[in-house]
């Protein structure tokens, strides 16, 4: 029988470089990778297409009930999400998007509906997740558990040069702040806070280059 290949998750807040990491580190270690986020994404700009405030618990549950997301991974690497058949993958990466990805995550309807897929990608081990509650509530059994992190400033530089390059009218100012009430938010949570698990490996990306993070978190990796 062949040996079940690892399952790595990677919690931390917005911006501090989950996304990008993670499918460097997929394809260079042959994983399948999992942004989990982009499934929040996913309902929160859904939410906002039919008009439902995601404060609305009773509405929420209504939309959870009757949503259906699918999600594979792209020949890039990155994350596709579909819903309702309809591939948003595209639609989903607005500094708007993001702050309602927070407000919907904070639904244990949402939280619900979104745990078995989850779970039922990582079944099979062979994969990287990346989230804000993968090590801590989705995936607690995870071969490896990484805390991915950046100071503030560092992660609302990263987003906004992002942001700017794809053409979007933004500020560095306004990003800090949609950086600091994201943490906030994910943060203060009732449901699934952000937070490391207890046996996550910390990894702070502020002052490192981008592929010493890569190189690290391939280190990390438990092989046979």
């Amino acid at each position: 029988m062949p040996e079940r290949r690892p399952v790595v998750a990677v919690d931390g807040p917005s911006g501090a470089g989950k996304s990008s990491v993670c499918r460097e580190v997929a394809r260079r270690a042959g994983l399948v990778y999992l942004d989990t986020g982009a499934l929040y994404r996913a309902i929160g700009w859904k939410a906002r297409e039919a008009g439902v405030d995601p404060a609305d618990g009773a509405a929420m549950e209504t939309l959870c009930r009757s949503l259906r997301v699918e999600i594979a991974t792209g020949p890039d690497g990155a994350t596709r999400v579909r819903v309702d058949g309809t591939d948003v993958s595209d639609h989903i990466r607005t500094p708007q998007v993001s702050l309602l990805a927070s407000a919907v995550a904070a639904r244990p309807c949402v939280r619900q509906s979104l745990l078995a897929l989850q779970r039922e990608a990582a079944a099979q081990g062979g994969v990287i997740l990346d989230g804000r509650d993968i090590g801590t509530v989705v995936l607690p059994d995870a071969d490896l558990k990484i805390f991915l992190t950046a100071s503030p400033e560092v992660r609302a530089r990263r987003r906004f040069e992002e942001l700017a390059a794809r053409g979007e009218a933004v500020t560095y100012e306004a990003t800090l702040k949609e950086v600091v009430a994201r943490d906030e938010a994910d943060a203060g949570r009732a449901v699934a806070p952000l937070k490391p698990a207890a046996d996550a490996v910390r990894v702070d990306s502020s002052m490192l280059p981008f592929e010493a993070v890569v190189e690290h978190l391939l280190s990390l990796i438990p092989h046979g």
